[in-house]
């Protein structure tokens, strides 16, 4: 049995998470004298706490491989230390449906022309749909000419199918 450290409820050893109070921290409870106490392995024979990975106690070598309580020197091996719980994610397909029939495909060759040619004033964006944008190149002459050519190497480098 495991105690939670928050609310004191008693719980089973394979509980991760206090159905009382959600908290994930718990004190062991000896089946043997019932003493509480902290997760950690104890030894058996002198009841110094030596740490989770400890097998030989650092004060009188005695070897133990569970938490043990310190005072009885009960050893409860099936006690389970909380630990963080451990979400995933499950993995979905992601499903790309790219028909050359769908209206919101725009033609790269007709945007690369009226980007070469009319670009500074925005007609590719208006073509793609962007109006923002298009007004934007519009007013500033296609970004001062940056953004009109960036957008030319851009769209060269775009399948002939693309979405806007």
């Amino acid at each position: 049995m495991k105690k939670c450290e928050y609310c004191g409820q008693s719980v089973d050893n394979q509980v991760v998470f206090c159905p009382h109070c959600g908290a994930n921290q718990f004190a062991n409870i000896c089946a043997n004298c019932g003493n509480v106490f902290s997760n950690g392995v104890f030894c058996p024979k002198c009841g110094v706490k030596a740490g989770q990975e400890a097998k030989i106690c650092p004060q009188c070598g005695n070897k133990y491989y569970s938490n043990a309580c310190p005072q009885c020197g009960y050893s409860q091996a099936n006690v389970v230390p909380a630990r963080e719980p451990v979400y995933q994610v499950p993995a979905q397909p992601v499903q790309v449906n790219v028909s050359y029939n769908d209206p919101t495909l725009r033609d790269k060759t007709v945007a690369l022309l009226l980007c070469l040619f009319l670009g500074v004033i925005g007609a590719h964006k208006f073509y793609e749909g962007k109006m923002g944008m298009g007004i934007l190149y519009l007013l500033t002459g296609g970004l001062f000419g940056i953004g009109w050519f960036i957008d030319l190497i851009v769209l060269i480098t775009k399948p002939a199918k693309y979405k806007p």
